[in-house]
């Protein structure tokens, strides 16, 4: 564990300045949203007291626990249960942030820890106007679904089929990540289904895989399976 607590303001205003300029020269262009860094009544935002802390020693970036990031934010909120800044601010917003347990391509992270991989580069698979929303027929597709998961069908309110102890909650879905999330592009998940996905694959509209969304994911294939990937591939585009 390392320890960047009891940070002074104006060592968090000059890191949330350096995460500005990156932002300005490498992924603006991309999409990625800058968080504010204070509130209307003129406290740190939680998104970049997250950043703030996990590009401390950039580009030279350690690992973070969430109990850390947690420890960390309850000096500005107090209340403060559970930090779940990093993961949004990752495949949501854009940045690239390794998170333990999914998507372990370039960094070796634990599950429940996380490290920024870099501010030069956008979050793999992450698309300007990725997270556009037209769900104004949101309650017209959950009842075309039965109020089910369009995955496992798991029924919004009732318990989960693979999860028995947790009730079921719908939520917004691409159908392909790579397009805005609007209507044509939705389909109701469940917060397992959902949670798992990570914008890695482009389903039908009853829920089926049917293409993969993010070509880095094959990295996560065995290596027999890469191998036959590159087989097909070479055989299409020659060497």
């Amino acid at each position: 564990m390392y320890d960047y607590n009891n940070l002074p303001t104006d060592k968090i205003i000059g890191q949330y300045n350096l995460i500005a300029n990156f932002h300005k020269k490498f992924l603006a262009k991309f999409g990625v949203k800058l968080p504010e860094l204070f509130t209307k009544d003129k406290k740190f935002t939680k998104n970049a007291l997250v950043l703030v802390y996990l590009s401390m020693g950039y580009p030279k970036t350690k690992v973070a626990s969430k109990t850390e990031l947690t420890h960390f934010m309850r000096e500005f909120y107090p209340d403060t249960a559970d930090v779940q800044q990093a993961r949004h601010l990752g495949a949501q917003d854009g940045w690239w942030i390794v998170a333990g347990g999914r998507d372990n391509i370039v960094e070796k992270v634990k599950r429940g820890y996380y490290k920024l991989h870099t501010l030069e580069q956008p979050y793999p698979g992450f698309k300007k106007g990725h997270r556009e929303k037209d769900v104004s027929n949101w309650g017209e597709i959950k009842v075309a679904y039965g109020y089910r998961c369009a995955t496992c069908g798991s029924r919004e309110g009732e318990p989960h089929f693979h999860w028995p102890g947790t009730k079921t909650k719908l939520q917004q879905a691409h159908k392909d990540p790579n397009k805005p999330l609007v209507s044509g592009n939705i389909i109701p998940q469940c917060q397992k289904c959902n949670r798992a996905d990570r914008n890695r694959w482009v389903y039908d509209y009853k829920g089926r895989v049917i293409k993969l969304a993010d070509p880095l994911f094959v990295k996560n294939f065995d290596k027999e399976v890469r191998c036959k990937v590159y087989k097909i591939l070479k055989k299409e585009f020659g060497e």
